[in-house]
């Protein structure tokens, strides 16, 4: 199993997550169609919860895998690599089963708690997925200690696929039964998708196992680490992790009863209402996370190989690497952020028709995607440096900030599930700013998020001013010919094409993209970029 570079991990785990997020989004408006707008406030609510569970279940303990054996394979302590996982795996089998009791029994209880009691059943189908996603994400983690993204990546997609075919197939089965039923049939998909994915990588891992070691090997005397060592430290690397996500998810938790109850006591809505609009919301966040699973992508690919200049004590090839996962950062959060905004209500349109509603959260809070992005990265960084329960402190502050924002804002009538939106922005600014004034004193790093951001932004916004100019175009030439519908669908997707071809050009032209980065990318993704383009690269 050969080791991947940063850059073409991150262009398999891209490829990848772009899939699964189309998928993701594909099924919303057939599964929206099946259940009806009300029962997809029930169905995105149960998946708060679930969230929350999975975070607290998967968040630490594979992250730390991820980190503890790149570093031993770093150091060529590749006996205890093996060991760290195999450690891990039993430890998150009994987190994973635990976890799965606690959320069926605790269903009804944490449904009342979020104002969402119509969600019981759908918190309780979901409740055996989180053991299968405990064992996915163990093995996740561990390919990517070794710093191989493709059994993660094809994992992903076999997921998504069974995912959407099956939550589609149940739904529609179970409606008969009640809206609730309906919910709780569609949570089935996400089990089999998990169960799926699970059997793959235990495949993919019985044929991979052995590390194959440097010549020499065998006559170097390494040090061992007893069993307890190794569990020390991945409890020591996990738990700040599950604190972290913990705090941030049960934030969104408390988010979700917040939102909802002064939806009901503050500006008046009924529960039927407040739950179309917490739909509305969750479209929003969930075509946020499109592009946010790029930058997630990119943070996995780059803890390994920053966990292990760490551990050799490299601090140039240190700041070299923090300096380059940021300009690859830049360069892909940017322009999704302001394609996004410029065809924040086509886009809608296209995807969550005929409720397309949420274009107006996203035109104004696709920045949130630019800041959510550089906070990943920098947690990332923390992470790999060991400042784990530094980068829980400061995320901890920017939850505390949105609780509060969204409690004084989406209480005022005329902003209502807008001010959620303000919220999730003060959720990563504070702890942008302590992230980016701490990695700057402690690692005394030559470090301008503004620097990298430059490029991008200039290509971004020749890319914005095309894209909305190509929409209004194509849509004014089709509408002698189609109308409704298909037209707004074949502009749309007419204007992100040429989109994404303007930006590259422009990142050609501003040198935003070298040669070594072409070269970096796997060349099954290469040969897509047009001549034109490399030829204008330096």
């Amino acid at each position: 199993m050969k080791k991947q570079s940063t850059t073409k991990g991150f262009a398999i785990l891209s490829v990848a997550s772009i899939l699964v997020k189309v998928l993701s989004l594909v099924y919303i408006p057939f599964l929206m169609k099946i259940i009806g707008n009300q029962a997809y406030g029930m169905y995105a609510s149960a998946y708060k919860i679930y969230a929350f569970a999975y975070v607290l279940t998967n968040s630490g303990i594979p992250i730390a895998i991820s980190k503890s054996v790149s570093e031993l394979l770093a150091l060529e302590r590749y006996e205890d690599a093996v060991k760290s996982f195999k450690i891990s795996r039993l430890l998150m089998l009994v987190i994973g089963s635990l976890m799965a009791v606690l959320m069926y029994v605790f269903a009804k209880s944490l449904a009342e708690f979020t104002s969402s009691t119509s969600s019981r059943l759908a918190i309780m189908a979901l409740a055996p997925t989180i053991f299968l996603t405990s064992i996915v994400s163990t093995y996740r983690g561990y390919f990517q200690g070794r710093g191989n993204m493709t059994p993660t990546a094809v994992s992903q997609v076999i997921e998504q696929v069974l995912n959407t075919i099956f939550t589609l197939v149940f739904a529609g089965l179970f409606l008969k039964y009640g809206l609730e039923v309906a919910c709780a049939g569609g949570t089935i998909g996400t089990a089999i998708g998990s169960l799926g994915a699970c059997v793959y990588l235990v495949i993919v891992y019985e044929k991979n196992k052995k590390i194959v070691v440097p010549k020499g090997y065998k006559k170097v005397k390494h040090a061992r680490s007893t069993n307890k060592q190794i569990l020390k430290k991945i409890i020591h690397y996990g738990l700040p992790i599950v604190i972290c996500v913990g705090l941030q998810n049960a934030g969104d938790l408390v988010d979700l009863a917040i939102v909802k109850s002064r939806l009901i006591n503050a500006v008046g809505y009924t529960q039927a209402l407040t739950d179309v609009k917490f739909g509305v919301l969750t479209n929003y966040r969930q075509l946020l996370g499109v592009p946010i699973t790029l930058i997630t992508a990119l943070a996995a690919s780059a803890l390994p190989s920053l966990s292990g200049t760490f551990a050799l004590k490299d601090n140039k090839g240190l700041e070299n690497k923090i300096n380059y996962t940021f300009r690859l950062c830049m360069i892909v959060a940017i322009p999704c952020a302001v394609g996004l905004s410029v065809l924040s209500h086509p886009i809608f349109k296209l995807i969550f028709s005929p409720n397309p509603e949420g274009w107006k959260l996203m035109l104004l809070g696709s920045v949130v995607l630019v800041l959510n992005a550089v906070v990943l990265i920098q947690t990332t960084i923390l992470q790999s440096i060991n400042k784990l329960y530094l980068s829980t402190a400061f995320m901890i502050f920017g939850v505390i900030g949105k609780i509060v924002t969204n409690y004084l804002l989406v209480g005022i009538p005329r902003l209502n599930i807008v001010g959620a939106v303000f919220g999730n922005m003060v959720c990563f600014i504070i702890p942008l700013i302590l992230n980016y004034v701490f990695i700057n004193k402690s690692l005394k790093i030559k470090l301008s998020i503004f620097t990298h951001a430059l490029k991008p932004i200039i290509s971004s916004a020749l890319m914005g001013v095309i894209v909305y100019g190509v929409y209004l175009s194509m849509s004014l030439l089709l509408s002698y010919s189609i109308t409704g519908y298909f037209n707004n669908a074949i502009a749309c997707v007419m204007a992100v094409i040429i989109g994404m071809f303007t930006y590259l050009y422009g990142l050609a032209l501003t040198g935003g993209i070298t040669k070594k980065d072409m070269n970096a990318m796997p060349s099954k993704i290469k040969r897509f970029v047009p001549k034109v383009i490399i030829n204008k690269i330096n």
